[in-house]
């Protein structure tokens, strides 16, 4: 059976870089395309689900999961940072738990880390 991983983030061209002054949305783009097709090549089933930073972010995520079943929800940095996101956040945190109470849920650093956190709560 394959694993089933939900990668939430934020859409990169509606994300904030000015504390990142290094990244750019193309950037950021080729890091989340690079990863998921790394969780591909190690035996993952991966949707990804890029939110915008309004009302219709939790109407993507609830879509999602209602969609699939999913053995792991990964929620990416840019959700967690910076502080004005917490709601946002919380929310997303939320439905998860309410619509995927047996995923695992675990959370990237950067945009190059995920195959690792996803690596840390599922085998593929």
């Amino acid at each position: 059976m394959t694993t089933r991983v939900l990668a939430i983030g934020i859409e990169p061209g509606n994300a904030d870089y000015s504390a990142f002054p290094q990244l750019t949305p193309e950037l950021v783009r080729n890091y989340i395309d690079a990863q998921l097709l790394r969780l591909r090549d190690l035996g993952y089933e991966v949707t990804s689900c890029l939110i915008d930073l309004d009302a219709a972010a939790e109407a993507a995520v609830t879509v999602a999961l209602r969609e699939e079943n999913f053995d792991c929800i990964l929620i990416g940095a840019g959700l967690r940072e910076p502080r004005e996101r917490l709601l946002l956040f919380e929310k997303v945190l939320n439905l998860v738990h309410r619509l995927a109470p047996d995923a695992a849920i675990c959370f990237n650093t950067t945009p190059a880390d995920t195959a690792e956190a996803v690596q840390r709560w599922v085998d593929a």
